[in-house]
């Protein structure tokens, strides 16, 4: 019986063998093909990334080291400058100032938007008649286009416009929305609020209604008002939501320009003192038909982009990054182990009908 039993062990091995060669060529397979998979879905938008993203920016950067006018070639029409373009742009103090308005609406935009976005969401996402009429108030200027939205606020802005002849109705003095240096920034800061905010209610209301109802339930059996719930859960539920909303919202501010030149208009805009970056590089650039200055501030632009979005994700993104790459390697390593107990299954199963 115990040779018999010896015989049937040794001619099961190079079955088990051949199983796990098997299982492993299986494997190769697998992986390769997602592999290529990925390789095939991912060529397009790499290709158009690194034609419309980083190419742009490579040559801008070389550009930038040129006196050129925009004929020809740089290297045959232009003069070669050095850093010179880079050094005129940081000394300017116009290109200065429009940096410091970039930032005012930068921060004027996180403080007046997301608030009023996280109440006006809180008020839509409540049962009550015309929400659905209220929400679309909310987004259509969001829906309209710059230019029309930027001519209508320059017509009732002005000063025989329509908001000062309603101030007026009233007896209220009216001001110069758009000419005076003293307003007209704040006056900006007002038009994108309410053009962009629709935007981030959408975004806040999608927040809102992935959070679990059990949890409002719950609350409410203990006794938390609405506004205890709304500030317990919600806002800590939330917070993702608000993180990529804010994020928006600044790389938004820093590239500001269509408003201000359909309001403004191109010379405008640094008298009143509501320039930014985008508008400056215009002016100085392309009107001024020296490209390679334009260049350079596209470049300094750029940078400075990049470096606030690279911080920012690494301060405040790099918990809801993190906390993703935490849930696939659990969900990964829950798949790993159900198929470690099915091979160790089988394998106890295969001993077990040879030993018998």
């Amino acid at each position: 019986m115990g040779q018999r039993k010896l015989r049937k062990n040794e001619a099961t091995k190079p079955r088990l063998n051949v199983k796990r060669q098997s299982r492993n060529v299986g494997t190769i397979g697998i992986s390769a093909r997602k592999t290529m998979e990925i390789t095939v879905l991912s060529a397009p938008a790499l290709i158009v990334f690194l034609g419309f993203v980083i190419l742009p920016v490579i040559l801008a950067m070389y550009y930038g080291f040129f006196k050129w006018k925009g004929f020809g070639t740089p290297s045959a029409n232009g003069k070669f400058i050095g850093f010179e373009n880079y050094r005129v742009i940081l000394e300017d103090v116009n290109f200065q100032q429009a940096v410091y308005h970039n930032a005012f609406i930068v921060i004027g935009s996180l403080i007046v938007q997301l608030p009023f976005a996280i109440l006006f969401a809180l008020l839509i996402n409540q049962k009550m008649k015309g929400r659905g009429l209220i929400r679309t108030l909310i987004f259509v200027p969001y829906v309209v286009s710059e230019v029309i939205a930027g001519t209508g606020w320059s017509l009732m802005l002005k000063t025989t416009g329509a908001v000062n002849d309603l101030l007026s109705r009233f007896g209220l003095h009216g001001l110069d929305w758009i000419a005076d240096p003293k307003i007209a920034l704040w006056t900006l800061l007002f038009i994108i609020s309410w053009k962009y905010i629709g935007f981030y209610v959408i975004l806040m209301l999608a927040g809102m209604q992935s959070i679990p109802e059990e949890l409002y339930e719950a609350a409410e059996v203990d006794g938390a008002g609405f506004w205890r719930r709304q500030w317990s859960i919600t806002l800590p539920l939330l917070g993702p939501t608000i993180r990529i909303a804010a994020f928006l919202s600044m790389i938004g501010s820093l590239q500001l320009f269509d408003l201000v030149y359909v309001i403004w208009g191109q010379y405008v805009s640094a008298t009143a003192g509501t320039s930014t970056m985008a508008t400056y590089m215009v002016l100085q650039g392309r009107m001024a038909s020296n490209y390679g200055y334009g260049s350079a501030v596209a470049v300094i632009i750029f940078f400075i982009s990049l470096v606030l979005a690279l911080a920012y994700q690494r301060i405040f993104l790099s918990r809801d990054l993190e906390g993703a790459v935490t849930k696939d390697e659990s969900r990964q390593k829950k798949h790993k182990f159900s198929a470690d107990r099915f091979l160790i299954a089988k394998k106890a199963g295969t001993q077990q009908v040879s030993v018998k």
